[in-house]
Protein backbone atom coordinates (compact mmCIF):
# COMPACT_ATOMS: atom_id res chain seq x y z
CA UNK A 1 0.00 0.00 0.00
CA UNK A 2 3.03 2.26 0.26
CA UNK A 3 3.80 1.77 -3.42
CA UNK A 4 2.72 4.49 -5.82
CA UNK A 5 2.99 1.96 -8.63
CA UNK A 6 0.32 -0.18 -6.97
CA UNK A 7 -2.10 2.71 -6.53
CA UNK A 8 -1.58 3.76 -10.14
CA UNK A 9 -2.23 0.16 -11.18
CA UNK A 10 -5.50 0.18 -9.23
CA UNK A 11 -6.58 3.45 -10.81
CA UNK A 12 -5.85 2.26 -14.35
CA UNK A 13 -7.32 -1.22 -13.96
CA UNK A 14 -10.86 0.13 -13.65
CA UNK A 15 -10.98 1.90 -17.05
CA UNK A 16 -9.10 -1.01 -18.68
CA UNK A 17 -11.60 -3.60 -17.47
CA UNK A 18 -14.51 -1.25 -18.07
CA UNK A 19 -13.57 -0.59 -21.69
CA UNK A 20 -13.15 -4.33 -22.33
CA UNK A 21 -16.46 -5.15 -20.65
CA UNK A 22 -18.48 -2.40 -22.36
CA UNK A 23 -17.08 -3.30 -25.77
CA UNK A 24 -17.74 -6.99 -25.20
CA UNK A 25 -21.35 -6.42 -24.10
CA UNK A 26 -22.02 -4.18 -27.10
CA UNK A 27 -20.60 -6.71 -29.56
CA UNK A 28 -22.48 -9.55 -27.86
CA UNK A 29 -25.72 -7.59 -28.10
CA UNK A 30 -25.16 -6.93 -31.81
CA UNK A 31 -24.52 -10.64 -32.41
CA UNK A 32 -27.72 -11.38 -30.49
CA UNK A 33 -29.77 -9.19 -32.83
CA UNK A 34 -30.13 -5.97 -30.83
CA UNK A 35 -32.47 -3.46 -32.42
CA UNK A 36 -34.02 -6.02 -34.76
CA UNK A 37 -30.77 -6.59 -36.63
CA UNK A 38 -29.56 -9.95 -37.91
CA UNK A 39 -28.69 -12.37 -35.13
CA UNK A 40 -26.02 -15.04 -35.08
CA UNK A 41 -26.86 -18.68 -34.52
CA UNK A 42 -27.76 -19.10 -30.85
CA UNK A 43 -25.42 -22.07 -30.40
CA UNK A 44 -22.51 -19.82 -31.34
CA UNK A 45 -23.18 -17.27 -28.61
CA UNK A 46 -21.16 -18.23 -25.56
CA UNK A 47 -20.69 -15.81 -22.64
CA UNK A 48 -17.23 -17.28 -22.10
CA UNK A 49 -16.02 -16.17 -25.53
CA UNK A 50 -18.20 -13.09 -25.86
CA UNK A 51 -17.90 -11.48 -22.42
CA UNK A 52 -15.76 -13.25 -19.82
CA UNK A 53 -12.57 -13.75 -21.84
CA UNK A 54 -12.51 -10.19 -23.30
CA UNK A 55 -13.27 -8.63 -19.91
CA UNK A 56 -10.56 -10.48 -18.04
CA UNK A 57 -8.24 -10.05 -21.01
CA UNK A 58 -7.63 -6.58 -19.60
CA UNK A 59 -5.97 -8.26 -16.62
CA UNK A 60 -3.61 -10.14 -18.92
CA UNK A 61 -2.52 -6.80 -20.35
CA UNK A 62 -2.09 -5.34 -16.85
CA UNK A 63 -0.15 -8.30 -15.47
CA UNK A 64 2.16 -8.21 -18.48
CA UNK A 65 2.94 -4.49 -18.64
CA UNK A 66 2.00 -2.97 -15.26
CA UNK A 67 2.10 -5.53 -12.46
CA UNK A 68 5.84 -6.40 -12.77
CA UNK A 69 6.74 -2.87 -11.65
CA UNK A 70 4.80 -3.43 -8.42
CA UNK A 71 6.54 -6.75 -7.79
CA UNK A 72 10.01 -5.44 -8.64
CA UNK A 73 9.67 -2.63 -6.12
CA UNK A 74 9.25 -5.09 -3.23
CA UNK A 75 12.86 -6.20 -3.66
CA UNK A 76 14.64 -3.38 -5.51
CA UNK A 77 13.65 -0.67 -3.02
CA UNK A 78 15.04 -2.73 -0.13
CA UNK A 79 18.29 -3.41 -1.98
CA UNK A 80 18.79 0.24 -2.91
CA UNK A 81 18.03 1.58 0.59
CA UNK A 82 20.14 -1.00 2.40
CA UNK A 83 17.12 -2.36 4.29
CA UNK A 84 17.73 -5.80 2.80
CA UNK A 85 20.92 -6.28 4.80
CA UNK A 86 19.05 -5.60 8.03
CA UNK A 87 16.13 -7.83 7.05
CA UNK A 88 18.50 -10.72 6.29
CA UNK A 89 19.62 -10.60 9.91
CA UNK A 90 16.06 -11.01 11.20
CA UNK A 91 15.21 -14.35 12.87
CA UNK A 92 12.37 -15.04 10.41
CA UNK A 93 14.75 -15.87 7.58
CA UNK A 94 14.85 -15.12 3.87
CA UNK A 95 12.42 -17.91 2.97
CA UNK A 96 9.68 -16.48 5.18
CA UNK A 97 10.36 -12.98 3.87
CA UNK A 98 9.99 -14.05 0.23
CA UNK A 99 6.91 -16.14 1.03
CA UNK A 100 5.33 -13.09 2.65
CA UNK A 101 6.11 -11.02 -0.43
CA UNK A 102 4.53 -13.64 -2.68
CA UNK A 103 1.35 -13.83 -0.60
CA UNK A 104 1.20 -10.04 -0.48
CA UNK A 105 1.44 -9.80 -4.26
CA UNK A 106 -1.37 -12.33 -4.69
CA UNK A 107 -3.53 -10.49 -2.14
CA UNK A 108 -2.88 -7.18 -3.88
CA UNK A 109 -3.85 -8.69 -7.22
CA UNK A 110 -7.08 -10.10 -5.77
CA UNK A 111 -7.96 -6.54 -4.76
CA UNK A 112 -7.33 -5.49 -8.34
CA UNK A 113 -9.89 -8.13 -9.39
CA UNK A 114 -12.72 -6.07 -7.85
CA UNK A 115 -13.56 -4.31 -11.16
CA UNK A 116 -13.71 -7.72 -12.86
CA UNK A 117 -16.12 -9.03 -10.26
CA UNK A 118 -18.15 -5.84 -10.64
CA UNK A 119 -18.37 -6.56 -14.38
CA UNK A 120 -19.61 -10.07 -13.62
CA UNK A 121 -22.26 -8.67 -11.29
CA UNK A 122 -23.39 -6.21 -13.95
CA UNK A 123 -23.54 -8.98 -16.53
CA UNK A 124 -25.79 -11.04 -14.25
CA UNK A 125 -27.97 -7.97 -13.62
CA UNK A 126 -28.37 -7.53 -17.38
CA UNK A 127 -29.69 -11.09 -17.51
CA UNK A 128 -26.49 -12.71 -18.74
CA UNK A 129 -25.56 -16.33 -18.11
CA UNK A 130 -22.44 -17.44 -16.26
CA UNK A 131 -21.40 -21.08 -16.14
CA UNK A 132 -19.52 -21.52 -12.85
CA UNK A 133 -16.96 -24.17 -13.97
CA UNK A 134 -15.96 -22.01 -16.94
CA UNK A 135 -15.59 -18.91 -14.78
CA UNK A 136 -13.59 -20.62 -12.02
CA UNK A 137 -11.31 -22.22 -14.59
CA UNK A 138 -10.71 -18.84 -16.25
CA UNK A 139 -9.92 -17.24 -12.89
CA UNK A 140 -7.47 -20.05 -12.13
CA UNK A 141 -5.69 -19.37 -15.41
CA UNK A 142 -5.32 -15.69 -14.58
CA UNK A 143 -4.16 -16.50 -11.03
CA UNK A 144 -1.44 -18.78 -12.41
CA UNK A 145 -0.48 -15.98 -14.79
CA UNK A 146 0.02 -13.67 -11.79
CA UNK A 147 2.09 -16.26 -9.92
CA UNK A 148 4.35 -16.69 -12.96
CA UNK A 149 4.72 -12.94 -13.47
CA UNK A 150 5.52 -12.45 -9.78
CA UNK A 151 8.22 -15.11 -9.83
CA UNK A 152 9.88 -13.65 -12.92
CA UNK A 153 9.77 -10.09 -11.53
CA UNK A 154 11.12 -11.09 -8.09
CA UNK A 155 13.96 -13.09 -9.64
CA UNK A 156 14.85 -10.22 -11.98
CA UNK A 157 14.82 -7.74 -9.10
CA UNK A 158 17.07 -10.00 -7.02
CA UNK A 159 19.67 -10.49 -9.76
CA UNK A 160 19.63 -7.07 -11.45
CA UNK A 161 21.41 -4.09 -9.94
CA UNK A 162 18.40 -1.77 -9.86
CA UNK A 163 14.71 -1.47 -10.58
CA UNK A 164 15.27 -0.19 -14.13
CA UNK A 165 17.49 -3.13 -15.03
CA UNK A 166 15.01 -5.57 -13.47
CA UNK A 167 12.20 -4.03 -15.51
CA UNK A 168 14.22 -4.50 -18.71
CA UNK A 169 14.95 -8.13 -17.81
CA UNK A 170 11.27 -8.80 -17.10
CA UNK A 171 10.23 -7.14 -20.35
CA UNK A 172 12.86 -9.18 -22.18
CA UNK A 173 11.41 -12.37 -20.74
CA UNK A 174 7.92 -11.33 -21.88
CA UNK A 175 9.09 -10.48 -25.41
CA UNK A 176 11.04 -13.74 -25.52
CA UNK A 177 7.94 -15.78 -24.71
CA UNK A 178 6.02 -13.90 -27.39
CA UNK A 179 8.75 -14.75 -29.93
CA UNK A 180 8.78 -18.38 -28.81
CA UNK A 181 5.02 -18.59 -29.09
CA UNK A 182 5.20 -17.16 -32.62
CA UNK A 183 8.10 -19.27 -33.87
CA UNK A 184 7.02 -22.59 -32.37
CA UNK A 185 3.31 -22.05 -33.13
CA UNK A 186 2.05 -23.55 -29.86
CA UNK A 187 4.04 -26.80 -30.03
CA UNK A 188 6.60 -28.17 -27.62
CA UNK A 189 7.91 -25.67 -25.07
CA UNK A 190 5.77 -22.88 -26.56
CA UNK A 191 2.68 -24.68 -25.27
CA UNK A 192 3.67 -23.45 -21.79
CA UNK A 193 4.36 -19.80 -22.55
CA UNK A 194 2.11 -17.40 -20.58
CA UNK A 195 0.07 -16.54 -23.66
CA UNK A 196 -0.42 -20.13 -24.82
CA UNK A 197 -1.13 -21.40 -21.30
CA UNK A 198 -3.78 -18.74 -20.64
CA UNK A 199 -5.37 -19.49 -24.01
CA UNK A 200 -6.09 -23.04 -22.84
CA UNK A 201 -8.03 -21.75 -19.82
CA UNK A 202 -9.84 -19.24 -22.02
CA UNK A 203 -11.08 -22.16 -24.12
CA UNK A 204 -12.63 -23.79 -21.06
CA UNK A 205 -10.01 -26.50 -20.67
CA UNK A 206 -8.05 -27.42 -17.53
CA UNK A 207 -4.74 -29.21 -18.11
CA UNK A 208 -2.78 -30.56 -15.17
CA UNK A 209 0.56 -30.12 -16.96
CA UNK A 210 -0.02 -26.40 -17.54
CA UNK A 211 -1.01 -25.89 -13.89
CA UNK A 212 2.14 -27.66 -12.70
CA UNK A 213 4.51 -25.93 -15.13
CA UNK A 214 3.11 -22.48 -14.34
CA UNK A 215 3.39 -23.09 -10.59
CA UNK A 216 6.94 -24.42 -10.93
CA UNK A 217 8.04 -21.43 -13.00
CA UNK A 218 6.48 -18.95 -10.57
CA UNK A 219 7.84 -20.60 -7.42
CA UNK A 220 11.16 -21.17 -9.17
CA UNK A 221 11.56 -17.41 -9.53
CA UNK A 222 11.27 -16.99 -5.77
CA UNK A 223 13.74 -19.86 -5.21
CA UNK A 224 16.22 -18.19 -7.55
CA UNK A 225 15.79 -14.94 -5.63
CA UNK A 226 16.42 -16.76 -2.34
CA UNK A 227 19.68 -18.15 -3.75
CA UNK A 228 20.90 -14.79 -5.09
CA UNK A 229 19.82 -12.28 -2.42
CA UNK A 230 22.04 -13.20 0.59
CA UNK A 231 24.77 -10.57 0.62
CA UNK A 232 27.20 -12.74 2.62
CA UNK A 233 27.76 -14.97 -0.40
CA UNK A 234 30.34 -14.14 -3.04
CA UNK A 235 29.59 -14.03 -6.76
CA UNK A 236 30.94 -17.53 -7.40
CA UNK A 237 28.74 -19.02 -4.69
CA UNK A 238 25.69 -17.22 -6.05
CA UNK A 239 26.34 -18.38 -9.60
CA UNK A 240 26.76 -22.01 -8.52
CA UNK A 241 23.61 -21.81 -6.45
CA UNK A 242 21.69 -20.21 -9.32
CA UNK A 243 22.88 -22.91 -11.74
CA UNK A 244 21.87 -25.61 -9.30
CA UNK A 245 18.44 -24.03 -8.82
CA UNK A 246 18.01 -23.73 -12.60
CA UNK A 247 18.90 -27.40 -13.12
CA UNK A 248 16.50 -28.49 -10.39
CA UNK A 249 13.77 -26.31 -11.87
CA UNK A 250 14.44 -27.77 -15.32
CA UNK A 251 13.98 -31.29 -14.00
CA UNK A 252 10.81 -30.25 -12.18
CA UNK A 253 9.48 -28.60 -15.35
CA UNK A 254 10.14 -31.75 -17.35
CA UNK A 255 8.32 -33.85 -14.76
CA UNK A 256 5.47 -31.33 -14.59
CA UNK A 257 4.96 -31.47 -18.35
CA UNK A 258 4.46 -35.26 -18.37
CA UNK A 259 0.90 -35.62 -16.96
CA UNK A 260 -1.70 -35.88 -19.71
CA UNK A 261 -4.76 -35.38 -17.50
CA UNK A 262 -7.13 -32.65 -18.67
CA UNK A 263 -10.76 -31.72 -18.18
CA UNK A 264 -13.25 -29.99 -20.44
CA UNK A 265 -15.06 -27.45 -18.26
CA UNK A 266 -16.74 -25.57 -21.10
CA UNK A 267 -20.52 -25.49 -21.13
CA UNK A 268 -20.72 -26.27 -24.85
CA UNK A 269 -18.14 -29.13 -24.68
CA UNK A 270 -16.00 -27.43 -27.29
CA UNK A 271 -12.94 -29.43 -26.23
CA UNK A 272 -14.62 -32.82 -26.47
CA UNK A 273 -16.10 -35.12 -29.04
CA UNK A 274 -19.67 -36.27 -28.54
CA UNK A 275 -20.14 -38.81 -25.73
CA UNK A 276 -20.82 -41.52 -28.31
CA UNK A 277 -17.63 -40.78 -30.24
CA UNK A 278 -15.58 -40.65 -27.05
CA UNK A 279 -16.95 -44.01 -25.91
CA UNK A 280 -15.95 -45.53 -29.25
CA UNK A 281 -12.48 -43.97 -29.37
CA UNK A 282 -11.65 -45.11 -25.84
CA UNK A 283 -11.58 -48.61 -27.27
CA UNK A 284 -8.27 -47.78 -28.99
CA UNK A 285 -5.62 -49.54 -26.90
CA UNK A 286 -2.59 -49.23 -29.19
CA UNK A 287 -0.45 -46.10 -29.70
CA UNK A 288 -1.85 -43.74 -32.33
CA UNK A 289 0.74 -41.82 -34.34
CA UNK A 290 -0.25 -38.77 -36.35
CA UNK A 291 2.11 -37.20 -38.88
CA UNK A 292 1.02 -33.77 -40.03
CA UNK A 293 2.38 -32.17 -43.22
CA UNK A 294 0.95 -28.71 -42.61
CA UNK A 295 2.87 -25.50 -41.93
CA UNK A 296 2.47 -23.55 -38.71
CA UNK A 297 0.66 -20.65 -40.40
CA UNK A 298 -1.69 -22.86 -42.41
CA UNK A 299 -5.30 -22.36 -41.19
CA UNK A 300 -5.91 -26.07 -41.73
CA UNK A 301 -3.36 -26.88 -39.02
CA UNK A 302 -5.17 -24.56 -36.60
CA UNK A 303 -8.45 -26.33 -37.39
CA UNK A 304 -6.82 -29.73 -36.97
CA UNK A 305 -5.24 -28.82 -33.63
CA UNK A 306 -8.41 -27.27 -32.25
CA UNK A 307 -11.07 -29.66 -33.51
CA UNK A 308 -9.19 -32.98 -33.60
CA UNK A 309 -5.76 -33.24 -31.96
CA UNK A 310 -6.55 -31.35 -28.75
CA UNK A 311 -9.59 -33.58 -28.20
CA UNK A 312 -7.66 -36.75 -28.96
CA UNK A 313 -5.00 -35.79 -26.41
CA UNK A 314 -7.65 -35.80 -23.72
CA UNK A 315 -8.83 -39.28 -24.70
CA UNK A 316 -5.77 -41.25 -25.79
CA UNK A 317 -2.77 -41.44 -23.42
CA UNK A 318 -0.67 -42.95 -26.20
CA UNK A 319 -1.10 -40.26 -28.85
CA UNK A 320 2.06 -39.11 -30.61
CA UNK A 321 1.92 -36.19 -33.03
CA UNK A 322 4.75 -35.25 -35.40
CA UNK A 323 4.72 -31.99 -37.36
CA UNK A 324 6.76 -32.66 -40.48
CA UNK A 325 6.33 -29.54 -42.64
CA UNK A 326 9.65 -27.90 -43.55
CA UNK A 327 8.55 -24.28 -43.85
CA UNK A 328 6.49 -21.99 -41.69
CA UNK A 329 4.04 -20.76 -44.33
CA UNK A 330 3.86 -23.82 -46.57
CA UNK A 331 4.35 -21.71 -49.70
CA UNK A 332 7.65 -23.29 -50.66
CA UNK A 333 6.97 -26.93 -49.90
CA UNK A 334 7.99 -29.22 -52.71
CA UNK A 335 5.49 -31.30 -54.67
CA UNK A 336 7.03 -34.50 -53.29
CA UNK A 337 6.92 -33.44 -49.65
CA UNK A 338 3.36 -34.69 -49.06
CA UNK A 339 2.26 -31.21 -48.07
CA UNK A 340 -1.36 -31.10 -46.93
CA UNK A 341 -1.44 -34.75 -45.93
CA UNK A 342 -2.21 -36.07 -42.46
CA UNK A 343 -1.15 -39.66 -41.81
CA UNK A 344 -2.67 -41.78 -39.07
CA UNK A 345 -0.87 -44.97 -37.97
CA UNK A 346 -2.29 -47.54 -35.56
CA UNK A 347 -1.12 -51.09 -34.87
CA UNK A 348 0.82 -51.31 -38.16
CA UNK A 349 -1.99 -49.87 -40.27
CA UNK A 350 -1.65 -46.46 -41.94
CA UNK A 351 -4.15 -44.22 -43.65
CA UNK A 352 -3.90 -40.73 -45.12
CA UNK A 353 -6.45 -37.94 -45.12
CA UNK A 354 -6.36 -34.33 -46.25
CA UNK A 355 -9.43 -33.33 -44.32
CA UNK A 356 -9.33 -31.42 -41.03
CA UNK A 357 -13.07 -31.52 -40.33
CA UNK A 358 -14.26 -33.56 -37.36
CA UNK A 359 -16.79 -35.91 -39.07
CA UNK A 360 -14.36 -36.94 -41.83
CA UNK A 361 -11.43 -37.48 -39.45
CA UNK A 362 -13.60 -39.46 -37.04
CA UNK A 363 -14.73 -41.76 -39.85
CA UNK A 364 -11.07 -42.22 -40.79
CA UNK A 365 -10.17 -43.17 -37.22
CA UNK A 366 -13.10 -45.57 -36.95
CA UNK A 367 -11.97 -47.41 -40.07
CA UNK A 368 -8.32 -47.40 -39.00
CA UNK A 369 -9.15 -48.77 -35.55
CA UNK A 370 -11.76 -51.14 -37.03
CA UNK A 371 -14.42 -49.64 -34.79
CA UNK A 372 -18.09 -49.56 -35.71
CA UNK A 373 -19.25 -46.02 -36.24
CA UNK A 374 -21.64 -44.95 -33.44
CA UNK A 375 -25.21 -44.92 -34.67
CA UNK A 376 -26.40 -42.33 -32.16
CA UNK A 377 -26.71 -38.69 -33.03
CA UNK A 378 -23.56 -36.64 -32.47
CA UNK A 379 -25.20 -33.25 -32.42
CA UNK A 380 -24.37 -30.52 -29.93
CA UNK A 381 -27.19 -29.81 -27.50
CA UNK A 382 -25.72 -26.51 -26.32
CA UNK A 383 -28.57 -23.96 -26.58
CA UNK A 384 -26.46 -20.80 -26.60
CA UNK A 385 -27.17 -17.68 -24.56
CA UNK A 386 -28.12 -14.73 -26.78
CA UNK A 387 -28.63 -11.47 -24.91
CA UNK A 388 -29.23 -8.07 -26.53
CA UNK A 389 -28.41 -5.94 -23.48
CA UNK A 390 -26.94 -2.47 -23.16
CA UNK A 391 -24.03 -1.87 -20.71
CA UNK A 392 -26.18 0.39 -18.56
CA UNK A 393 -24.30 2.04 -15.71
CA UNK A 394 -20.95 0.50 -16.61
CA UNK A 395 -19.26 3.72 -17.86
CA UNK A 396 -20.16 5.54 -14.63
CA UNK A 397 -18.72 2.74 -12.50
CA UNK A 398 -15.49 2.00 -14.36
CA UNK A 399 -14.61 5.43 -15.76
CA UNK A 400 -15.83 7.54 -12.85
CA UNK A 401 -16.61 5.85 -9.55
CA UNK A 402 -13.66 3.44 -9.43
CA UNK A 403 -10.86 5.94 -10.24
CA UNK A 404 -12.35 8.51 -7.83
CA UNK A 405 -12.66 5.91 -5.06
CA UNK A 406 -9.09 4.71 -5.45
CA UNK A 407 -7.72 8.25 -5.65
CA UNK A 408 -9.64 9.13 -2.46
CA UNK A 409 -8.29 6.09 -0.60
CA UNK A 410 -4.77 6.96 -1.78
CA UNK A 411 -5.16 10.52 -0.52
CA UNK A 412 -6.53 9.35 2.84
CA UNK A 413 -3.62 6.96 3.22
CA UNK A 414 -1.13 9.79 2.64
CA UNK A 415 -3.00 12.08 5.05
CA UNK A 416 -2.97 9.40 7.75
CA UNK A 417 0.73 8.81 7.16
CA UNK A 418 1.55 12.53 7.50
CA UNK A 419 -0.40 12.73 10.76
Amino acid sequence: MASRAYWLLLIMIGPLVGHAFITAVDLYAEASGRGGGPAALAQGLSPLDGVLVPTFGAYDLAVTLLFPFVAIRLVSSEKESGALKLMLQAPTGLTSMLAAKGLTLIAGWLIAWIPGFAALLLWKMYGGSVYAPELLNLLLGHLLRVILSSGVAIAAAAIAGGAASAAIVTLGFTVGTWALDFVAAGRGLAAYTPTAALRVFEQGQLRLSIVLVSMILGIGGFVLAAVWLPTRRNLRSRLLGAIGAAVAMGIALWAGSLPRASWDLSENRRNSFSPYAEAALRGISHPLRVTVFLAAEDPRLMDLDRSILSKLRRLLPQLYVEYSAHSRSGLFEGAGDHYGEVWYELDGRKVMSRSTTEPVVLDTLYKLAQITRPAQSEGNDYPGHPLAADPTGAPWIFYGLWPILIALLWWLKDVKKSL
